[in-house]
């Protein structure tokens, strides 16, 4: 949900509550600043608690982009941001009531103000302005680049130190090549299996649940996570995807028994919750795109998470993704995981969505000449 409309529900309540309380409580905060040292929450068991709401949303990509440095200087973090305040206020404008039909197509240029576009500002795009997409409006990838121990950082990726995932084996790049070939033998529209797991509402918008998990830049980058004795769930708000993790597992399951995210076991290193998935569901790691982290990826690829609690409005989520057989190197990212005091809403993706019947449909009359366009 947009962060505006997130941000005023909860400023209404924290007034009303001021207002009834006479401010005391406000006052009594500002007079006597607390000096107590941060103490790790736990659990009735004792483990660290990392339940609660968490935002990944930034303006920081998964890859570095030209070869720079990861650490961002505060100059270039800063300008990064600046951009993306402009960005955000450009797109929440209000829209002229008095202006006339968007081109043919959509309108792109709408989402994008004048001046270079980043990344960031390219992928968000994709989400809206064209025919079908959302208002800019609602369109909320994060203003802050990461900062990890103070430091903005250029890019998820840490290693291989160039910030990119590394090139595929010469397996990797025959898988990649019959992916492709196998989306070519049917228009994108032929039948509801050649859409997106996404428009199919099967999974998010790119990596969200993961593993490994990553933002998507378009919104809803909110999670909610519970754990137990036995378990730790990692609830996504885009597309409700849930993520179950059995702890004290002594191994994965079979690989013949694939599922969407894989099969997700845990343990705790110290304060550290470690995770390794495996078997993730085959449609799945044939996904690819800037939004997701597999590109030829084999039955065989391999993501440990380890998340720590290390403030009290922060998760540290880093992880390592392994593929012998398509990947010519492992590769590693970390993010911060940053307290969401609001709520996470119900995704509805397909409850009451007739996107899919009218997307075939249309198709059907551009095949008769009924001059509706078709991407192939």
């Amino acid at each position: 949900m947009k962060r505006d409309v997130r941000q005023l529900l909860v400023a209404t309540a924290t007034v009303l509550a001021t207002v009834v309380s006479g401010g005391v409580l406000a006052q009594s905060s500002a007079q006597k600043p607390s000096t107590a040292k941060w103490v790790v929450p736990r659990t009735p068991d004792g483990k660290p608690d990392l339940q609660g709401n968490w935002s990944t949303e930034t303006q920081t990509p998964l890859e570095r982009q030209g070869n720079g440095p990861l650490i961002l200087t505060d100059a270039e973090a800063q300008a990064i941001e600046t951009r993306a305040q402009q960005v955000e206020e450009y797109r929440d404008k209000a829209s002229d009531p008095n202006r006339g039909a968007p081109p043919s197509g959509g309108d792109l240029k709408a989402l994008v103000p004048p001046g270079p576009p980043s990344l960031i500002e390219q992928i968000t795009a994709g989400a809206g302005g064209g025919v079908g997409g959302y208002n800019g409006f609602w369109l909320v990838p994060g203003t802050k680049v990461i900062r990890i121990d103070g430091k903005a950082r250029s890019s998820i990726i840490v290693d291989p130190p160039d910030g990119h995932i590394p090139a595929l084996t010469p397996e990797g790049q025959k898988i990649a090549a019959a992916a492709m070939a196998a989306q070519r033998r049917f228009g994108d529209s032929d039948h509801p299996e050649a859409r997106t797991l996404s428009d199919r509402c099967l999974i998010s918008f790119g990596s969200n649940a993961g593993p490994p998990i990553l933002p998507n830049y378009f919104y809803n980058n909110n999670y909610t996570i519970v754990q137990t004795k036995d378990h730790v769930v990692i609830f996504t708000e885009m597309v409700h995807d849930a993520r179950i993790v059995r702890l004290g597992a002594a191994s994965n399951l079979p690989p013949q028994m694939p599922s969407w995210f894989g099969d997700s076991i845990g343990h705790w290193e110290g304060d550290t919750l470690v995770i390794q998935t495996t078997n993730i569901q085959p449609a799945q790691l044939a996904q690819s795109g800037p939004l997701w982290a597999y590109r030829g990826a084999s039955p065989s690829l391999k993501v440990t998470e380890w998340i720590t609690r290390d403030g009290p409005g922060t998760l540290r989520y880093k992880f390592r993704v392994e593929d012998p057989i398509s990947l010519t190197a492992p590769y590693s990212g970390e993010l911060p995981f940053k307290r969401l005091d609001e709520p996470l809403y119900e995704y509805a993706c397909h409850e009451g969505n007739h996107a899919m019947t009218n997307i075939l449909k249309g198709a059907r009359l551009a095949e008769q000449g009924g001059g509706v366009s078709q991407q192939r």
